[in-house]
């Protein structure tokens, strides 16, 4: 669960300003303000089953962009290759650097 809640909080930070207010707004509360389906539903008076409805189709929403787009996924290989390039630098192999500098430049 954790996963996911981490996974869901990344593509809306990536992918938020293509969602409706209504959205990133029920988003925010959820994932970010921790509030359970109840308080948001009373908050925007709907139904719990209506702030339920809208979470799901707004978290397949992020995951359909991020298909499309990989903005996490390249994110992620950019953190996984700085990750490297420090521990390098830290450890003084040097000599792998332009390689993994190269990586870097080509994931755009």
């Amino acid at each position: 669960m954790l996963e996911k809640t981490t996974r869901v909080n990344f593509l809306f930070d990536f992918y938020q300003e293509l969602l409706t207010p209504k959205q990133r707004n029920y988003m925010e509360m959820y994932y970010l303000e921790d509030y359970s389906l109840g308080e948001i539903s009373e908050t925007s008076e709907v139904s719990r089953q209506a702030v339920y409805d809208n979470i799901r189709r707004t978290e397949s929403m992020l995951e359909a962009y991020e298909k499309k787009l990989q903005l996490y996924d390249k994110f992620q290989q950019r953190m996984h290759l700085i990750e490297q390039l420090e521990q390098m630098v830290v450890s003084h192999e040097l000599k792998d650097i332009d390689s993994l500098i190269k990586s870097l430049r080509e994931l755009d």
